[in-house]
């Protein structure tokens, strides 16, 4: 490997949690306090934080592009995030084929998110497989090759809540992260600025039984596209801390390890019989240990404010401030604009497809200092964030 990236990430513990941690250090130390406080210091990671430059605080991540509005992981929902205003934009869920390529879908099971199951050819793929710990029945990414994939296109994922999107379903075929990569660099020069990305390693302990590790695919393709630095537009997420811990070894990229709700294991702690809970990473001490190997965490927004048991926001936890003196920034997810995906006291009527109070709820939670968010409404993040910043 080349002396400059092992030179990178030789340094990369301290220079990487600089690039992410102008969010705790400049301008969004701003946020940490009251509603309305970034304003002051202005909403903009600071100068010198290398790639961060330029970002605003709170941060608005196109959660698989703009999901909400079209079907999720296609780059008509990529590209409408970056219309709609996103800053980063998820792109992608990562999983390989069976001849290695790294494609962007939320699971491996691809019945729900693309016409698989309209191929007759293709009818023999269904299985029933152990996924972390759960039993599931469909089609498989790794039981295709990249060329069987290219057939397929793309559908809406949830249509019960998004009737809408079904009108985009079979437009767009699945992407993989390679062409991503070209995509990146075609839109920044075409937009005239840097575009960023988001990508998620899903279930890499799952595919590296398999012989599919997935960490080692997505450093060469990094490399390759000389997107491996300290500074590249790539922020890479996981919500396996040893993958996490994986790719600090292999790229010199930001990196966060992503985490769910509070009594959940992470499956390779499970596979290891590691004892700890997400529970457990998010004390103090946990959260010392994540910011020895990432430079930020992807916590569910349960972790920042929990809800009673009629789903109504309690009060803060101390999450946010434990993560910030530990250097870590917070990209919690995911806001939607649905009523069954907001706390009650935003719902708006019982209809899952109409939308409730969004803003209010963007407003609460940009409250408690979060240095960012995942929405698959980008538009209605950005408009929440410049209420929140001129309130």
């Amino acid at each position: 490997m080349a002396t400059r990236d092992s030179d990178e990430r030789a340094g990369g513990g301290t220079g990487r949690r600089a690039l992410l941690g102008a969010a705790v250090l400049g301008a969004g130390g701003a946020v940490l306090g009251v509603p309305g406080a970034a304003s002051a210091a202005g909403p903009r990671h600071g100068g010198g934080h290398g790639g961060l430059k330029g970002l605003p605080v709170p941060t608005v991540i196109g959660h698989r592009g703009a999901s909400g509005y079209r079907p999720e992981h296609t780059f008509g929902s990529y590209e409408l995030a970056l219309d709609l205003g996103a800053d980063i934009v998820e792109a992608g869920d990562l999983v390989p084929t069976r001849d290695g390529h790294l494609v962007c879908r939320h699971e491996p099971e691809i019945g729900g998110t693309t016409d698989v199951a309209d191929h007759p050819e293709f009818a023999d793929r269904r299985r029933t497989k152990t996924l972390d710990g759960a039993s599931v029945t469909g089609w498989f990414t790794e039981d295709f090759t990249l060329a069987e994939l290219k057939t397929l296109r793309a559908v809406e994922r949830i249509p019960a809540n998004r009737p809408h999107n079904t009108l985009y379903d079979g437009r767009w075929e699945i992407p993989t992260f390679e062409e991503v990569l070209r995509w990146q660099n075609d839109q920044t020069r075409r937009r005239g600025k840097q575009v960023w990305i988001y990508p998620e390693l899903k279930h890499p302990t799952y595919f590296r039984k398999l012989g599919l590790g997935t960490e080692e695919r997505l450093a060469r393709l990094l490399r390759r596209y000389g997107k491996d630095r300290r500074n590249s537009p790539v922020i890479i997420q996981s919500f396996e801390p040893t993958s996490i811990q994986r790719m600090n070894k292999l790229v010199a990229n930001p990196l966060a390890v992503l985490l769910s709700g509070a009594n959940s294991r992470p499956w390779d702690f499970v596979e290891t019989g590691d004892p700890r809970t997400t529970a457990d990473l998010v004390t103090p001490e946990g959260l010392k240990e994540i910011a020895s190997y990432a430079q930020g965490i992807g916590p569910t927004l349960d972790l920042i404010i929990p809800k009673d048991s009629t789903g109504r926001l309690t009060g803060p936890t101390t999450l946010v401030r434990d993560a910030h003196r530990a250097g870590l920034i917070l990209h919690p997810y995911t806001m939607r604009n649905e009523n069954p995906f907001l706390p009650a006291e935003f719902r708006k009527g019982a209809d899952p497809d109409a939308y409730g109070d969004a803003f209010g709820a963007f407003r609460t939670y940009f409250a408690t200092g979060i240095d960012g968010v995942f929405t698959d409404n980008p538009d209605t993040g950005v408009l929440a964030r410049a209420d929140f910043v001129n309130d």
